[in-house]
């Protein structure tokens, strides 16, 4: 396991960060087709129609408290038969509307499945085209981590994006209403839920911080409590006695995840608590302005009800459009830590025109003076490597724990390619035989026999 990279502190990300990160949604959206283009593009079909559902009902809702007024004046059996046209009607929509939440539900999460698939097999697929020494380095291991965390659950940002795009098509059949009547209102409404959209920007800058800072240590969390109850390390656990250590080295990590969580947790919630009072203060003045203009004759009830109606759904819809801004921000630099995995690109390479692995080998490998250090490692693993390995012939490595004895077997499969010198395959530089080939471990020579001087 890879040594935990020393902490590195995140500073809070600015807007422009955030707008920045937004380019990684194309991306995001082209693998979510390519994981499953029919479902998709029925997601986006169902959301358009489920967008103008609130606006049909307050309308309607309208019309029906008219046309009670109406009858409760005077009976008319053909505002009668409209009314309960009008209930028939509303009743089909909120059927319809629960409907087409289920099959947008349903389809999220199908969608989500077949993009934690089709994700995982491109980290694999990347990662065995990866050089072996790039496993060992610690914060490669911390990219790759967190890309293997994207797989799953990113599709929740997918509806996060779609909803967005459905509250705005929503939000612009209800702000149409409020404009007519007074445009003033739409004004307070931002006002009144814009320091709700800071407030919760801010706490989400300082959780994706904190997540950022914490990736080393939680991997060792997650290292900490397989190895603490597991089969596989029990017999070495209770030989070394080292139960009490790994109990006590877990206690302290994760009360300290605890602690820092707990700490901004409550913080979050004391000052949304201080956000909505502002937002229901703004909410019910402009109910009240709306209430004063129908005692005056200005509204009718089923108006008042309508416009009432539009801006309790309006701040509700602007809400979640600003707070879900700042997830979608969140998880587009989420992404970053995806795509991030495949901009690495291995080092070792094939030459432009490979030569054949010979078959068979004549003259065998030759080390010319070479060396290996590992990567961000000043210690030499191997260093003054001089002899040929002839056809048929038998190798004992012996030495003690890290002396280089697998260090130089990878050498010769060309996992690893030397820091210094060269090694022949029958008088022709390795480097220049096709790799696929040499990676074969069939043509390994003979035993290699590991001993302990």
């Amino acid at each position: 396991m890879p040594k935990p990279a020393p902490n590195v502190t995140t500073n809070r990300i600015s807007v422009k960060e955030r707008l920045r990160a937004l380019r990684n949604l194309p991306a995001f959206f082209k693998l979510v087709w390519q994981s499953g283009p029919g479902l998709m593009l029925g997601n986006i079909l169902l959301r358009f129609l489920k967008a103008a559902i609130p606006f049909l009902l307050l309308f309607i809702g309208k019309l029906i408290i008219d046309k009670v007024l109406q009858l409760s004046r005077s009976h008319d059996s053909f505002a009668e038969r409209c009314l309960w046209e009008l209930i028939g009607l509303e009743f089909g929509l909120a059927i319809l509307s629960d409907a087409l939440t289920r099959a947008i539900t349903l389809m999220d999460s199908l969608l989500g499945d077949l993009f934690a698939n089709h994700t995982s097999v491109r980290i694999m697929e990347h990662a065995a085209k990866l050089d072996l020494d790039q496993f060992e380095d610690a914060v490669f291991y911390d990219k790759m981590e967190r890309a293997r965390q994207q797989t799953v659950g990113r599709t929740i940002l997918l509806s996060q994006v779609m909803s967005q795009v459905q509250d705005l098509i929503t939000i612009a059949f209800l702000s149409a209403g409020l404009i007519v009547f007074n445009p003033w209102l739409i004004l307070l409404l931002v006002i009144a839920i814009l320091p709700a959209f800071l407030g919760e920007s801010y706490f989400n800058d300082q959780t994706y911080a904190l997540s950022r800072r914490q990736t080393p240590q939680r991997r060792e969390l997650d290292y900490l409590r397989y190895i603490g109850a597991s089969d596989e390390t029990a017999k070495e656990i209770k030989m070394f006695r080292l139960s009490g250590f790994i109990t006590d080295r877990f206690k302290v990590l994760s009360q300290k995840f605890y602690t820092d969580s707990k700490r901004i947790a409550i913080k979050r919630s004391l000052w949304g608590t201080f956000f909505a009072l502002l937002g229901s203060l703004g909410y019910y003045g402009a109910y009240i302005f709306m209430i004063q203009q129908t005692v005056k004759g200005g509204l009718s009830i089923g108006e008042l009800t309508f416009l009432a109606g539009s801006f309790r759904q309006l701040r509700s819809l602007l809400e979640n459009i600003l707070s879900r801004f700042t997830n979608v921000s969140q998880g587009a630099i989420y992404l970053s830590d995806f795509f991030e995995f495949f901009e690495i690109q291995p080092r070792i390479h094939n030459a432009v025109n490979p030569r054949a692995f010979p078959n068979p080998i004549r003259q065998g490998f030759t080390f010319e003076n070479v060396g290996f250090k590992y990567l961000n490692s000043e210690r030499w693993a191997n260093r003054n490597l001089n002899f040929t390995l002839h056809p048929a012939e038998k190798l004992a490595l012996v030495g003690e724990n890290g002396a280089g004895k697998s260090t130089l077997v990878k050498l010769l499969a060309r996992l690893y390619d030397p820091t210094e010198g060269r090694i022949l395959l029958d008088g022709h530089d390795l480097k220049r035989t096709e790799r696929q080939l040499i990676n074969q471990p069939v043509w390994v020579p003979g035993p290699v026999v590991y001993g302990k001087s």
